[in-house]
């Protein structure tokens, strides 16, 4: 039996994220790498705390980069406890962090990618697109209604498949509308916009993750350290080269978290402990962790998540 880090998405995001991360040196020396890796010489360090005001929050590239800083930092703080994870896993922008943690990819390395990856997407919609969820369809309802409102002039997709009535739709905000109202009136018990203001998880965002690609090819990648699960492909990874592409790529790709969370199940895992921010990861692992343990880092005490990880670590032996 093994623990599996989860790491959250855009949605995730709130205001003070990283100001609340742990007093500990972990946290300081990965607030110094991320300043020293988005500023201009290595004197004139940018001022990371300054990303997760909630103007700034309003900013594609914050987001995405506050996620990145909070994940990797409290991994760090708890594998210097002696409490660090057998698997992980992220949800988008999660993936980043994941893949950090599984020492794939230098953590500045990432930084520099992750400033890249949400500059193209906020630069290719900067307004006029977004996420919706839609709870309370399976995949195989909602698809003729994304069919019924997709047109040149009003796209939406599929994006993630989060449990199996907790979907997320992608695409203009005419169509999410439209789809909205479609959902509701064919049994949905929810359908709302996220906090996310890019149509992530679809085909709109091809052209900017070939161009993240490229960009992945200048960045040494190695072989994970420990198990990788991709929320795109769904399945452990073990080469250092196709995680990158699958880092690259997954903006375009949907997010198939449910059946990620079951295969990392499948594999032992019996802990799933969620890096902040939030506890949305948490609660769509409960259902598949019934007999095991889905607990969100955010709120709890450093101790009482290091004796969870000891614990399931423990039992594993």
């Amino acid at each position: 039996m093994s623990v599996l880090f989860t790491f959250p998405g855009q949605g995730a995001q709130r205001p003070g994220m990283l100001h609340a991360l742990p007093d500990h040196p972990e946290t300081a020396r990965t607030l110094d790498e991320a300043g020293r890796a988005l500023g201009r010489a290595p004197d004139a360090p940018f001022h990371v705390l300054a990303l997760d005001g909630e103007a700034a929050l309003r900013s594609t590239v914050a987001v995405q980069l506050c996620l990145l800083v909070a994940g990797v930092a409290m991994a760090r703080v708890l594998a210097a406890h002696g409490a660090g994870p057998r698997m992980v896993a992220g949800l988008s922008i999660g993936a980043w962090p994941a893949a950090v943690t599984a020492g794939v990819l230098d953590f500045a390395d990432a930084v520099r990618l992750v400033r890249l990856r949400a500059t193209l997407m906020e630069d290719a919609y900067p307004r006029g697109y977004g996420m919706s969820a839609i709870a309370g369809l399976t995949a195989r309802q909602l698809a003729p209604l994304l069919a019924a409102v997709h047109t040149p002039a009003t796209p939406v997709y599929l994006a993630n498949l989060n449990g199996e009535r907790q979907l997320v739709a992608a695409g203009s905000d005419a169509a999410l509308a439209a789809l909205a109202g479609l959902a509701l009136q064919h049994g949905a018990l929810r359908a709302e916009r996220l906090a996310v203001p890019v149509p992530s998880h679809c085909a709109l965002l091809a052209d900017q993750a070939g161009r993240l690609a490229a960009a992945m090819e200048m960045v040494p990648l190695r072989r994970p350290q420990l198990t990788y699960v991709s929320s795109s492909a769904a399945r452990a990874l073990f080469d250092g080269a196709r995680i990158g592409a699958d880092l690259a790529a997954n903006m375009a790709h949907p997010v198939l978290w449910a059946d990620t969370v079951r295969h990392a199940w499948e594999r032992g895992a019996r802990l799933a402990l969620e890096m902040p921010s939030g506890s949305v990861l948490t609660r769509l692992a409960e259902p598949v962790f019934g007999a095991g343990l889905a607990l969100a880092c955010e709120g709890r005490r450093i101790d009482d998540l290091v004796a969870a990880v000891r614990g399931e670590d423990a039992v594993g032996a």
